[in-house]
């Protein structure tokens, strides 16, 4: 866990046009993301259309990919389950993979927990599987504030970090400026990265990341050699991509953009929509101010 820093891309997860994953794609991926500069990966996460795979496709997945890792980067098992039995079932049948932490969400149902039973939630699943764990503070209608991320951190030991979502910046610096040092926030705030950074973010796990790996990493770079011009430079070139995929069915967009810089990454899983031509379009002209349209 103490490796687990900058650019950690959120693994997308390929499946054939009829639905099955398809795990002969996984190690390419692995090979093309980990040759593109980032410095962890993160599978079975929002990205990762986590949502969608049942507990056996799910470590299917999670040992396939941490097999194409091969110790080479942190790996980060996302998990996104509604019942604590259920978070703690899928973190004990990965723990055993070299995994460096579990990428939770909170419940994400019409129902929320309240804030003694949302940290019991947490210590439950870490008495259970004794695995290191980072919150992914992502449901809109169950969303940590600042207050219950720090209480959660101080009363399970083994939650060791957050991955801040959403694009509220006044949350994220509250966050990193009340949190203690050994805390570790990365940042899910796909259009402000570069300010996420600049205030002491540990590092992102965000779709772009996956979208776009070289540029990203060389972002995190230039903000940790403080060249603030290439930074920028950096920053306002991503923006387009993130406009163009940072919409409701993202994971077809991500992959399309994969797919324009010669990686195979499948097809989404229904009910996400496909790719309109469009919304293709928009993927093309921003890769092509990135330079990173395949020849």
């Amino acid at each position: 866990m103490s490796d687990l820093k900058g650019i950690v891309a959120p693994f997308t997860t390929p499946f054939t046009e009829d639905g099955a994953v398809d795990l002969a794609l996984v190690a390419p991926q692995v090979d093309w993301l980990i040759d593109n500069g980032v410095h962890g990966l993160a599978a079975g996460g929002s990205t990762g259309e986590g949502h969608v795979l049942d507990r056996a496709e799910y470590c299917e997945l999670i040992k396939a990919t941490a097999d194409a890792v091969d110790n080479r980067v942190p790996l980060v098992a996302g998990i996104i389950a509604n019942s604590t039995a259920e978070v703690a079932a899928r973190g004990l049948a990965v723990k055993q993979l070299g995994i460096a932490a579990l990428q939770i969400t909170p419940p994400h149902y019409l129902f929320r927990p309240d804030d003694d039973a949302m940290v019991g939630h947490f210590q439950e699943i870490h008495a259970e599987c004794d695995v290191p764990i980072l919150i992914y503070n992502v449901v809109p209608w169950c969303y940590l504030s600042p207050d219950l991320l720090l209480r959660i951190m101080d009363e399970v030991p083994g939650v060791l970090g957050v991955k801040q979502s959403a694009g509220d910046m006044k949350l994220f610096a509250d966050l990193v400026r009340r949190a203690k040092p050994e805390n570790l926030i990365f940042s899910a705030v796909d259009a402000m990265l570069y300010p996420s950074y600049q205030l002491g973010a540990r590092g992102s796990i965000a779709a772009i990341l996956t979208a776009a790996p070289g540029p990203s990493v060389r972002l995190w770079n230039a903000v940790i050699d403080q060249d603030w011009e290439t930074a920028r430079d950096l920053h306002e070139r991503l923006m387009p991509l993130w406009d163009a995929i940072g919409v409701d069915n993202m994971p077809s967009l991500v992959k399309y953009a994969q797919h324009l810089q010669g990686l195979d990454a499948g097809h989404a899983r229904k009910p996400t929509s496909p790719a309109t031509e469009a919304q293709k379009q928009l993927v093309y002209e921003a890769l092509e101010i990135l330079g990173l349209i395949a020849n």
